[in-house]
């Protein structure tokens, strides 16, 4: 076992310091677009040189200066959040009740007030640097009274901007949950960074100005009946007065200054211009390719290696970066091949080729097994189903997918289980297996969850009509019919064969006692409430999303295995890729298999609707097709390279008949 500090190198000695370089790059463009917000915001058409001198003069003032300072002081602390809050496996509400609780978790509160907090301070250097009626909160008021004593009165249209900047900036953490825009995608084509930020660029600011016209209009809308509140208070805060000769801003005809609007939305696009263009570096740096050593001659960096690094759990992004760098180097890189392909001296033996397709192998197969239990959970309605009833049940399909990925993993448990925290958590030799199920399994120690839920997915009866029965996805579930055992024998707990509980023509059926009429209808009652829930709170296709949601790294698994035993054909001087092909070619298979009976579930098939153009990336709403697709080129890669030598494959003769209709294109 290696220790934490071996554990966490890559993030001290790669991803902080990625990172770092990120925000100095966003600290260092941060001049040049204040210089352009500078002059969009003072810009006049009937004198356009007066307007650029004063401008020149305005950026090498102190007040200019101490503003930056301050926006490059956000800047840094926006970095900061990204790589804090950052993730490569999305997270993925499989229900509104869920979504909300992601919204109103502590974590997300404490960032949703730091870009309450960052928005201020840049809508008040935005302020400064505008001037005019925006520059100061407080002004003398005029002298109506002959007390002679001065009063500041409260400037509505610096309050309105700081405000401005608050809102915004809580709307936009907001969006970055709902929109996933702390997660972290790969780049399918690898280029430069500088081309990566020139293609970008665009979309950034159109998206900036797209987003902040958008949160303008909904500011406007919530200034204009809630904005006496901060008036009020920041008046009696900051002991300020109300000048009743100038028309109040949470007002019709205050609210309809095109000047102010326009200020509004040029001071919020620079916002939120500066803080995506920080998401987009940071990206960027962050998932930039790093080769990984296939072996060392020093022992303290064995730990360095790819080999190793394959089998770390945390930090995720290492592990993702490990397999990104497996599939390069399987395509473009014949020596680091041949190193994988090597034999270990003294000995002989093929370690660096068993601990890369051990683990490869185990990404496919945990999801082969998170694919059946969803099929099953689905097939059942969502009811716990026993292994010992359902398998009386099995289809040959079912048989043949349980079968295959009972070779490669420990049987599933029988009670219904919650989402595992890491898709790549699997347990240590000894112990019993961590259970990996469904990602739409509800959590039902979860405060959120209902009591209905609770009292629904609680085991069956083996008594019970519904106890092993497999359905449609497509039908709801509904009351128990005639031919279901008797109400009777449910209470009493004594099951009943079907076609006795039916009544004969010469038997009068007898009437339920009152306890079995409570029963039936407390069912039919928490049926109702759950279809209610359903139909007001779950999302559509968010559980097959979720399901796939860290499929890209099983995408590189499949791309560095197959083209591995691709290059073995000519490369593998040794036959060590051999050894372990009939494995390899059994685990594509029976996911092969698991995913085509996926994509014949509701929802699973069908194109998500393509989102509009924002910083919020919706690649994983793709991640099952893309696998998929992946799969079988990688079974064809396979099969095309060995033809007819994968006859003499020792395996099933299910997977050898499947395997036929690869060899003869029919698939």
């Amino acid at each position: 076992m290696f220790s934490s500090d071996q554990s966490y190198w890559f993030v001290r000695k790669v991803i902080c310091w990625r990172a770092a370089a990120g925000i100095a790059w966003a600290v260092l463009l941060l001049p040049p677009i204040a210089a352009v917000f500078l002059v969009l915001s003072r810009f006049s058409l009937l004198h356009p040189v007066q307007t650029i001198s004063e401008c020149l003069s305005l950026l090498t003032s102190a007040s200019a200066i101490f503003s930056l300072i301050l926006m490059c002081g956000v800047v840094i602390l926006v970095g900061f959040l990204n790589l804090e809050y950052y993730t490569v496996i999305p997270t993925i509400a499989c229900s509104k009740i869920a979504l909300l609780g992601h919204l109103l978790h502590p974590r997300q509160l404490v960032n949703s007030l730091a870009h309450c907090i960052m928005g201020i301070i840049v809508a008040w250097c935005c302020a400064i640097t505008i001037g005019d009626r925006y520059e100061i909160l407080g002004y003398p008021c005029p002298q109506s009274d002959g007390d002679g004593s001065p009063h500041l009165c409260l400037n509505e249209y610096h309050l309105i901007l700081l405000l401005a900047g608050a809102f915004v900036g809580f709307s936009h953490s907001l969006l970055g949950v709902i929109h996933n825009m702390n997660y972290v995608s790969f780049h399918t084509v690898q280029q430069y960074k500088y081309l990566l930020v020139k293609g970008s660029l665009p979309m950034v600011v159109k998206c900036s100005a797209t987003q902040a016209l958008y949160s303008i209009r909904n500011y406007i809308v919530l200034y204009f009946f809630l904005g006496y509140i901060p008036k009020a208070w920041i008046c009696g805060t900051l002991n300020l007065h109300l000048n009743s000769s100038v028309q109040p801003l949470d007002s019709i005809a205050g609210l309809l200054d095109l000047c102010l609007l326009y200020h509004l939305w040029i001071s919020t696009s620079f916002l939120l211009f500066t803080w995506h263009i920080t998401l987009l570096l940071f990206r960027i740096f962050v998932t930039e390719v790093y080769s990984f050593p296939v072996q060392s001659s020093f022992t303290e960096e064995a730990h360095q290696c790819l080999p190793k690094v394959l089998t770390e759990k945390q930090p995720m992004i290492l592990k993702f970066l490990a397999l990104q760098d497996l599939a390069l180097l399987s395509q473009h890189s014949p020596s680091r091949r041949c190193e994988v392909l090597s034999l270990s001296q003294p000995g002989g033996h093929p370690h660096n080729w068993n601990a890369i397709s051990k683990e490869c192998l185990s990404l496919l197969a945990d999801l082969t097994q998170r694919l059946v239990a969803y099929h099953d959970t689905v097939a059942t309605n969502g009811r716990a189903k026993s292994l010992s009833a359902g398998s009386e049940r099995k289809t040959s399909s079912d048989r043949s997918v349980t079968s295959g990925t009972e070779e490669l993993m420990s049987p599933r448990p029988t009670l219904l289980l919650k989402t595992p925290a890491s898709v790549f958590a699997r347990s240590i030799v000894g112990t019993p297996r961590s259970p990996l199920t469904a990602p739409f399994t509800p959590d039902l120690d979860s405060p959120l969850t209902s009591p209905a839920l609770r009292r629904f997915t609680a085991p069956v009866e083996q008594c019970s009509p519904w106890f092993g029965t497999v359905q449609s996805p497509h039908v709801m579930r509904r009351a128990p019919k005639l031919w279901s055992t008797s109400t009777d024998s449910q209470v009493n707990g004594s099951p009943q064969s079907s076609l006795a509980s039916v009544p004969s023509p010469k038997q009068e059926p007898s009437k339920p006692s009152l306890l079995a009429q409570f029963l039936q209808n407390r069912k039919e009652q928490v049926y109702k409430e759950l279809m209610l829930d359903n139909f007001l709170f779950q999302l559509p296709e968010a559980s097959s999303q979720a399901l796939f949601a860290d499929s890209q790294a099983h995408i590189w698994a499949l791309e560095g295995l197959s083209y591995l035993v691709q290059a073995s054909f000519s490369e593998d001087q040794f036959g060590v890729v051999q050894t372990t092909l009939p494995s390899i070619l059994s685990c594509m298979l029976v996911l092969q298999e698991a995913v085509d009976r996926h994509f014949k579930l509701p929802h699973a098939s069908s194109k998500p609707v393509r989102s509009a153009a924002g910083m919020g990336d919706s690649t994983h709403k793709t991640l099952r097709f893309a696998l998929r697709a992946t799969l079988k080129t990688a079974i064809y890669r396979i099969t095309t390279t060995f033809g007819d030598h994968l006859n003499a494959v020792q395996m099933s003769a299910e997977h050898l008949k499947r395997l036929q209709q690869f060899l003869e294109y029919k698939e």
